[in-house]
Parts: structure tokens; C-alpha cells; sequence
């Protein structure tokens, strides 16, 4: 009788989350989603209000002036092949 009685109250526990899951699931990935097209819309906004006109030209980054002529490969030797 005690395997009977599990067997039903763990059928009817997973019909109920079953339904559960059924309810909840769509309304998140809905929550889900609209984040994410707010998102997209904000990305889209803020690069039409950084859009530059065409033709015009910026420069984001501007390398570090080196003082004297240092390479970082090490010193080049001069070398005379001898034939013998």
C-alpha cells in the first residue's frame, strides 16, 4: 500500500511542477527578451549619437613618442663573409 501511495504523490508532484514550469518559463524568457531588445535599442542610440559625419576623421589612440633610436631586438653586427 505504501508503494502505491508514493508512486501517486510523486506522479501528482511532478504534474504540478509540470504546470508550473509551463506558467513561469514563458513569462521570464518574455522578461528575458524585452531586456534585451532595451538593450539593443540603447547600443543602437548611443552609436547614432557618436556617428560622425563621413569624411571626417578621429584618431582614438596615439602611440607613445620614443626618445632615441632603441631597437628591441638587440644590436645589429656588420659581418664579412671569408672564403678560404
Amino acid at each position: 500500500m505504501g508503494l502505491i501511495k508514493f508512486i501517486f504523490i510523486a506522479i501528482l508532484v511532478l504534474w504540478i511542477i509540470r504546470m508550473l514550469i509551463r506558467l513561469i518559463l514563458p513569462m521570464l524568457f518574455g522578461n528575458l527578451a524585452s531586456k534585451m531588445q532595451q538593450q539593443a535599442s540603447g547600443q543602437t542610440q548611443q552609436q547614432q549619437r557618436r556617428s560622425k559625419p563621413e569624411g571626417s576623421i578621429s584618431i582614438d589612440y596615439m602611440p607613445p613618442k620614443q626618445t632615441g633610436k632603441t631597437d628591441k631586438l638587440g644590436d645589429f653586427v656588420d659581418y664579412e663573409e671569408v672564403k678560404q
